[in-house]
């Protein structure tokens, strides 16, 4: 499918290589002055949707992330990486923090039906909630077929083979797209966002908000 598009979901997490600190009065973490980063199983997904287009496969891959005004740096970097768009679902810090996956997942689905793609490709999890439900809600409020925990992807046609490890292996399932993929870690190894492509990314429009 030349003409597929390709939403991927990014979100901005605390650092994987960061010591977390926990607030004096236990209502979470210290999250003031840490640094931030793509979740790395989102890193993963706009690998592989950007890998896609490389081949041909995909015509368009559209970044989403959910959040702050910082959030559009981590947008940025899947520009940087090789995404064509970004679209910006801006809430103020402390609703972020009230965002679980029903209520991602509800974004994702209208953003799917409205940019009329074929494609959700998701991490599997967040490594700042351990989540892993998103995905999986996202096929059930569009109605379509999923694939999890993706370590190995090929796409034909309107045809999408997910390989996934399972306890006793790996097992493989056939999907017909429009489909969700959530992405596992040995899917591929993300590139590294260049400084140049970087640059580039901050040059372009600003993230389309929604």
């Amino acid at each position: 499918m030349a003409d597929l598009r390709v939403l991927v979901g990014v979100k901005r997490v605390i650092d994987f290589a960061v010591k977390i600190r926990v607030k004096p009065d236990k209502s979470g973490v210290v999250t003031d002055g840490v640094k931030h980063s793509m979740n790395p199983f989102c890193e993963i997904a706009v690998e592989e949707a950007v890998r896609l287009k490389e081949k041909k496969l995909a015509k368009e891959v559209i970044a989403v992330s959910c959040g702050p005004l910082q959030c559009q740096e981590t947008i940025r970097t899947a520009l940087a990486m090789g995404a064509d768009r970004g679209i910006h679902v801006e809430v103020s810090e402390a609703e972020a923090q009230r965002l679980g996956p029903l209520q991602v997942s509800r974004l994702l689905s209208a953003l799917a039906q409205k940019e009329k793609v074929g494609l959700v490709l998701l991490g599997k999890q967040a490594i700042d909630d351990d989540c892993n439900q998103t995905g999986q809600m996202t096929a059930a409020m569009l109605d379509w077929p999923q694939g999890t925990f993706a370590s190995k992807l090929a796409l034909e046609g309107d045809k999408l083979t997910v390989e996934r490890e399972i306890d006793g292996g790996l097992e493989t399932i056939r999907l017909k797209l429009p489909a969700v993929v959530t992405t596992d870690l040995r899917l591929n190894e993300p590139r590294y966002a260049t400084l140049p492509n970087i640059m580039v990314s901050w040059a372009r429009a600003r993230p389309k908000p929604f």
